[in-house]
């Protein structure tokens, strides 16, 4: 029976939903200690004196460890894992990023000490102890304000704060193309920052075997292979085989468990020092200001058009908040994950875009679920719809003129990237359609006369998953690889295990993995068992980021399976006597063409393993891996229809109507597609409309930390979605499948803002900064009041 396809229920939901799952903060080694970190509590300020004294003497404190300690130990600071190069070719400032800091602080929250007691409360109270003499300086925290000669420095041998000044694309075509223009398009935005908020806080366990001289860190990690090459070679100089990293189940990550985080060595080399086990788990609290932010934008865009509204040339100018220092991957969201994407799925023959990327006295930015692809599809698609209004063109048929036809693939955009298959004309009369475009004017007629604001808005989007390949993105600046990995083994009775280098934390990779195996192996999905998250038990591999594990992970899963038919075939044509070009393989088993002569793969397999009749120039057993580096990215697009109603008198939205028409390519399992676009959705409607990053710009204190002061989306704050698919498979990867993940979060914004600034447009409104909360969008109403009044 096939699998692939069918809407299979996701095989590891049992032990979630009945409290058997096991997260970092559910284990506990022997002889167990728990640390308690100590955080700066200003924004900037010198360290001029750490006396732990009496802390150390406290009830239960075994160490109370600082910076210095650390860096008298050799300890190195936190790597970044990607090198960006100015426009001028010199490379991007890259400051020392201490897992503790030792003689300056640079953001609320950054840590400065840490106290280990044989109780997390004993910790905790120990803290109170220390006494940190800090001399408070003048703080930064706006990205532009940081760019101005009079901001205060983040690094002193950084100067103006810029990390780097990075262009993509030909300003001379562009310029070309902006002076023969018969219109110009103009608007300046903001893409608010946000704070990650998984189910799951951090936590980490540093374990050390004194008789083997190994570690062990237990973390909640989206990718353990790098965690422990990060750590290893850059922080701890501990060897890769003496370096263990486990990564359990993991209660969601956004993104935010990519990095190598300052806890995580802190941990590891305290259970070194001490030769006990240390634990640390973050309260939320802790999370708001040390787990890496998101987005935090500030740019102008400009849209050249000649007289048939057709797209001439696009430049843009962006300002990126990269926080106090470089988390591993943030130099390379707002330059090679955005610049390359601002083509979106129009033809626009010339396109520049330049951004800065500065320093500020706030916590680290770096990839959040979309990571580059939600800034530029923002940017672009409200362009665009700005464009319509000037120009009096419907949004969707101003859309239409310019898409990228179906029969232009494959399609290679001015800003680097080549879309291998698309076709955004059908998304969007799909979304549109479901939606009842159409009828948008009939339904906001009658909102009126109920006294509210009604408005429709469409979004288009491309997104690139898989970042690939890996020679081409180490020229761009990448520091490892972007393959993965698989190993397959099958058991002696037909059952297999996958090691797979990608690690699930919410996708259903137990799930759809196996689906492949038992529709590639002929065997039932029960008898398939998938294993990821250990170093110690699978191949090396890139871990789950960028909607990456089917096209890519699945892929090597894949092509590991290939080399066991393969071998499979060998060891059938010894047993049945006939030649190995004559075998075939197919529902599990091996049969000479033509004939009803077979063996199942339970009997290879068994054959493999207990080798009494079996090849003499073949090795025993049934274990292959396989290794696969993408020639590409996966290019998943579609269009998104939001529709709102706002109340004039309180500014409270309403989003009546969301629909979504996404092209995934192959889908292996429908619902879980479907709950990944949900919760896509989810966070793209709460960084439209709730969600909203804050630092006092005079203080540098997170004005944001808590959900007192956070708002994150709630059931009642979504519709019902209405979603649909359409597939164009992908023509590099042997699945035909693109990426889902992070689709959502990527196209609602902009659809959602774009239907929130038609229902003010009869205010003459032109844009509206997320969130568009209802204090925001009432201080609108009220600026614009008089022509709704005149009405």
């Amino acid at each position: 029976m096939t699998t692939v396809g069918a809407p299979v229920r996701r095989r590891e939901d049992y032990r979630f939903l009945t409290g058997q799952g096991t997260y970092t903060d559910d284990i506990n080694r022997p002889n167990q200690l728990y640390a308690y970190i100590l955080r700066s509590p200003h924004a900037h300020a010198r360290i001029d004196g750490i006396d732990s004294a009496a802390a150390a003497k406290a009830p239960g404190v075994v160490a109370v460890f600082t910076g210095k300690d650390m860096a008298a130990d050799g300890v190195g600071g936190l790597p970044c894992g990607w090198l960006v190069h100015s426009k001028d070719g010199s490379p991007m400032k890259e400051p020392p990023h201490p897992p503790l800091a030792i003689d300056r602080v640079r953001h609320v929250g950054d840590p400065v000490a840490v106290v280990i007691g044989e109780t997390l409360a004993q910790a905790r109270e120990a803290a109170d102890l220390v006494e940190i003499d800090y001399g408070e300086e003048p703080a930064v925290v706006d990205p532009a304000e940081a760019l101005k000669p009079t901001a205060p420095l983040v690094f002193s041998d950084v100067p103006g704060n810029l990390c780097y000044d990075w262009s993509l694309g030909d300003l001379a075509a562009v310029d070309a193309a902006f002076a023969r223009a018969a219109r110009i398009v103009k608007l300046d935005l903001v893409n608010n920052r946000l704070v990650p908020n998984a189910m799951e806080p951090r936590a980490a366990i540093g374990e050390f075997y004194r008789a083997t001289g190994e570690y062990t860190l237990f973390t909640t990690s989206q990718n353990p292979h790098v965690i422990r090459l990060l750590m290893g070679a850059f922080v701890l100089h501990i060897p890769e085989a003496k370096l263990r990293v486990v990564a359990p189940d993991v209660g969601g990550g956004f993104g935010s468990k990519i990095y190598h985080y300052a806890e995580e060595a802190i941990v590891t080399w305290a259970a070194g020092k001490l030769r006990r086990p240390v634990k640390w788990t973050a309260e939320r609290s802790e999370s708001f200001m040390s787990d890496a932010h998101g987005r935090d934008h500030v740019t102008h865009v400009e849209l050249a058009l000649d007289a048939d509204a057709k797209f001439l040339a696009l430049k843009v100018s962006t300002i990126a908040n990269m926080g106090a220092y470089l988390s591993t991957f943030a130099p390379c969201i707002p330059t090679y994950l955005y610049g390359t994407l601002l083509a979106g799925t129009y033809p626009t023959p010339a396109i520049y875009v330049e951004t800065k990327a500065v320093f500020t006295h706030t916590v680290p930015v770096d990839a959040y679920r979309g990571a580059g692809r939600p800034e530029a599809t923002f940017l672009l698609e409200r362009i665009v719809d700005l464009a319509a209004d000037e120009l009096g063109i419907d949004p969707a048929e101003l859309r239409r003129r310019n898409f990228i036809p179906a029969d232009a693939f494959p399609y290679q955009t001015p800003v680097a990237l080549q879309y291998d298959s698309g076709d955004y004309q059908t998304t969007l009369e799909m979304a549109t359609s479901a939606a009842d475009y159409a009828g948008c004017e009939e339904r906001r007629r009658a909102a009126m006369a109920r006294g509210k604001l009604r408005g429709i808005g469409i979004a288009t989007y491309i997104e690139a998953c898989g970042i690939a390949p890996s020679a081409v993105v180490g020229s761009l600046g990448a520091r490892a690889g972007l393959y993965e990995s698989a190993a397959i083994r099958v058991h002696p009775t037909g059952s297999v295990t996958v090691m797979t280098g990608s690690h699930s934390h919410g996708q259903g990779h137990e799930t759809t993995f196996s689906q492949l195996v038992a529709d590639r192996l002929g065997i039932p999905i029960e008898n398939v068992e998938i294993v990821h998250g250990d170093t110690a038990k699978i191949p090396y591999g890139m871990g789950t980021n960028g909607s990456r594990s089917l096209a890519v992970g699945g892929t090597a899963i894949v092509k590991a399976m290939d080399k066991v038919i393969a071998k499979g075939k060998k060891i059938a044509a010894h047993l049945l006597e006939a030649a190995e070009a004559d075998i075939e393989f197919a529902d599990g088993k091996f049969t000479v063409a033509g004939t009803d002569r077979s063996k199942t793969l339970g009997e290879v397999a068994l054959t493999a393993y207990v080798p009494h009749n079996y090849p003499e120039d073949l090795e025993p057993g049934l274990d292959e891996t396989a290794f696969y580096d993408p020639k590409n990215f996966t290019f998943p697009s579609g269009a998104y229809v939001a529709e709102v109603e706002i109340d004039p008198e309180t500014g409270r939205l309403e989003i009546v109507n969301f629909t979504a028409a996404d092209d995934f390519g192959n889908i292996i399992n429908p619902m879980i597609v479907a709950g990944q676009v949900h919760g896509g959705l989810a966070q793209g409607i709460g960084q439209a409309v709730l969600e909203g990053c804050v630092y006092d710009k005079a203080t540098g204190q997170l004005l944001t930390g808590s959900y007192n002061d956070y708002a994150m989306p709630r059931a009642d704050d979504l519709p019902s979605f209405r979603l649909s698919t359409h597939a164009t498979p992908c023509t590099h990867n042997p699945l035909g499948v693109k990426g889902c993940g992070e689709a959502g979060a990527i196209g609602a914004p902009a659809a959602l803002t774009n239907a929130i600034v038609d229902a003010l447009r009869p205010l003459g409104v032109r844009h509206v900064d997320m969130p568009a909360t209802p204090e925001k969008l009432w201080r609108v109403i009220q600026q614009h009041r008089s022509p709704l009044a005149a009405e």
